[in-house]
């Protein structure tokens, strides 16, 4: 099957092998680099509303994460090394050079936003300016998880059960398991687009990525801490702009800029009238503090 975006024209698809790793990759508009990663339950298709509003100023780049979308998805192993963010970083980084960018911008939501946090630690000279959105460092939310973080993020532990209960209850209904995710974590705003709903449903009906973003749960709660607890003397040195929905648990938790000023130099951020989702709420906000934090 050809590679497929709901990303309108400039926008093109293809499959890059990102070191041994075949990362689905859509690219479009002209300008300084800027990639663009996405969360959980979804794919690239996240900002399909967003990129378009970007593509005059810059060359976007969006991709499925590996065990996402239409990327690859290696099958996880017993300390879920091959779905830690600094493998999942690595493959981002090897994208943007085979497209010839050796210095970006990046963007990630939700779990992109955790890869985009390592990319930035591990490449600092390839990362020129970060932006996370709608989330505070995993190592930060590990360490002051309370019980209202455990009732508000239950998934960070349901999916990192194990002995295999994760993966088998949600490929019961993998439909329901990703439009219940995303339908309680809405506020108003532009609703979801059913194109876009229907992707994700398709690439999360496939076992493998129900295993692998499993394993991305996993590898937060194992091997990432430990990476994580090995740099907690470092900071980003890239400035970066944290957005977040003032309706989200993250919005409604925790003094977002705050947190993020102990992990990086050079911290901005603002809040937006949204939960979770804030690519598909509020596209012409985000497209617009993307573009003003990056061109100031």
């Amino acid at each position: 099957m050809s590679p497929r975006t709901l990303l309108p024209a400039p926008f093109t698809a293809r499959t890059v092998d990102a070191a041994g790793t075949a990362v689905h990759t859509v690219v479009g508009g002209a300008g300084p680099p800027l990639l663009l990663l996405h969360g959980y339950p979804q794919t690239h298709a996240i900002w399909h509303r967003v990129a378009p509003l970007l593509a005059d100023r810059f060359t976007v780049v969006a991709t499925d994460l590996r065990g996402y979308g239409d990327s690859a998805k290696p099958a996880p192993g017993p300390d879920d090394a091959a779905y830690a963010k600094r493998a999942m970083a690595a493959d981002q980084l090897a994208v943007m050079r085979v497209l010839g960018f050796d210095r970006f911008a990046v963007a990630g939501h939700d779990r992109g936003g955790r890869v985009a946090h390592r990319l930035a630690l591990d490449a600092p000279d390839a990362v020129s300016a970060l932006a996370v959105l709608d989330i505070v460092p995993t190592r930060h939310a590990f360490d002051t998880a309370d019980a209202t973080f455990g009732l508000g993020y239950w998934h960070w532990f349901f999916l990192t059960a194990p002995a295999g209960i994760p993966e088998r209850l949600i490929a019961g209904d993998p439909e329901f398991w990703v439009t219940a995710r995303m339908r309680s974590r809405h506020h108003g705003g532009t609703p979801f687009d059913d194109r876009a709903v229907a992707e994700y449903v398709r690439c999360f009906a496939d076992p493998a990525a129900i295993a692998a973003s499993c394993a991305d749960y996993r590898a937060a709660a194992g091997i990432d801490r430990v990476h994580d607890g090995a740099d907690a003397g470092r900071r980003v040195t890239a400035p970066l702009l944290a957005l977040w929905g003032a309706h989200s648990f993250v919005g409604r938790s925790y003094d977002v800029p705050a947190v993020w000023a102990g992990y990086a130099t050079d911290v901005h951020g603002t809040a937006l009238d949204a939960d979770h989702y804030l690519p598909e709420e509020r596209p012409e906000e985000v497209a617009r503090e993307l573009t003003a934090f990056l061109t100031r």
